[in-house]
């Protein structure tokens, strides 16, 4: 085992494009390839207390994840919020956090590589030396950019922060790609980066699961209350339906889609009726209106809950879907989905290479 570790930081050009989700799938892949893995986020944001000391929660999970040792789980410097930049702006934070990062991840062995989760974006955590780059020169650290596609016009974003990280840049992840763009991707986006010697480790296709919310989640955002079933909250919603429309309408409408969250009335009983007949993985009432008792008999035979919230119709979508779009990854079911996605899209052993680490065991 070398002396001191390797430094890999995960980064993106965007906040939610999947850097937690790409650090899973590749620290086991590289863990069943017999590599020493330590792991961190240098710049928190999802943080919660815990046994008194403030942890981020996506380090939490991924940690027990991936079943790491505490002397393989690397500090978060800060948590990226507006009390900590008002005190940094006003002086009341001088805090030197290049040195902290020297003191703190190079001064103590951590296994063969440790691999960090960036920034949001390529500038968050510049006011406290904390940005991607800042944090890649002082740790000597390659970088993975993981690029959430949304179009060929992505290769603008992946041509800008190549030329800003440099020869740091190891190589990108085009994530969540349609499967009917795939085709397009393959042909003209890859080989035109590999032109520009920017590698492409690996193309992830889009996947409604990875996509998908826990019921547990949507209750959470939308502090809602749970009239039945709340120990299906497990469930994943990969849509959201709405029902606003007439009863024979919202039938053909709920058929097309599957495993949705239904927003409706309270006092739409017809449409609570028809959602509870298809694909359907939460009841989402508005209004606070109690449903009728054979509706949560029904609900409760089906084992799907039921939310009731004190929000409007169009206050509840956009805290769904906004919900939608920050999705994260801490459900064991997803885990696995991950791993399985990056284990036949991502080349790890061309990654391998790049850093100059050698897998202890050949699959």
């Amino acid at each position: 085992m070398p002396k001191s570790a390797k430094y890999l930081l995960i980064g993106s050009t965007e906040a939610y494009s999947g850097k937690s989700a790409t650090v899973l799938g590749l620290s086991h892949q590289l863990q069943q390839k017999g590599l020493e893995i330590a792991y961190g986020k240098p710049l928190g944001n999802c943080l919660s207390t815990s046994d008194g000391s403030v942890v981020d929660e996506d380090v939490q999970f991924i940690t027990h994840s991936l079943n790491l040792s505490a002397n393989r789980i690397v500090p978060t410097m800060l948590a990226l919020n507006e009390t900590n930049v008002q005190r940094r702006l006003s002086g009341e934070d001088s805090t030197d956090y290049r040195q902290s990062l020297i003191e703190q991840y190079l001064q103590i062995p951590r296994g063969d590589l440790v691999l960090l989760e960036g920034p949001g974006d390529l500038v968050e955590g510049h006011l406290f030396n904390l940005s991607l780059l800042q944090v890649a020169q002082v740790l000597d650290a390659g970088v993975v950019l993981v690029n959430r596609y949304q179009s060929l016009i992505s290769v603008e974003s992946i041509l800008s922060a190549k030329q800003r990280i440099g020869d740091r840049l190891m190589g990108i992840v085009i994530n969540d790609v349609p499967s009917k763009e795939l085709e397009t991707v393959e042909n003209f986006l890859r080989p035109y980066l590999e032109k520009q010697g920017i590698a492409v480790l690996g193309m992830l296709p889009e996947n409604d699961l990875l996509r998908s919310v826990s019921v547990g989640e949507l209750v959470k955002q939308l502090n809602a209350e749970v009239l039945c079933r709340s120990d299906r909250l497990d469930l994943m919603v990969e849509s959201l339906a709405i029902g606003a429309m007439n009863v024979n309408a919202a039938v053909k409408y709920f058929r097309k889609r599957r495993n949705m969250a239904v927003v409706t009335g309270g006092d739409r009983v017809e449409i609570q009726q028809a959602a509870l007949e298809t694909s359907t993985q939460c009841l989402i009432l508005t209004g606070q209106l109690p449903p009728q008792q054979f509706i949560l008999s029904r609900a409760e035979e089906l084992e799907i809950p039921i939310l009731s919230v004190d929000l409007d119709t169009l206050t509840t979508v956009e805290i769904v879907d906004r919900t939608f779009g920050q999705v994260r990854v801490h459900e064991p079911i997803k885990v696995e989905c991950i791993r399985q996605l990056m284990a036949e899209h991502f080349d790890s052993d061309r990654l391998l290479s790049k850093l100059g680490l050698t897998p202890v065991i050949s699959h």
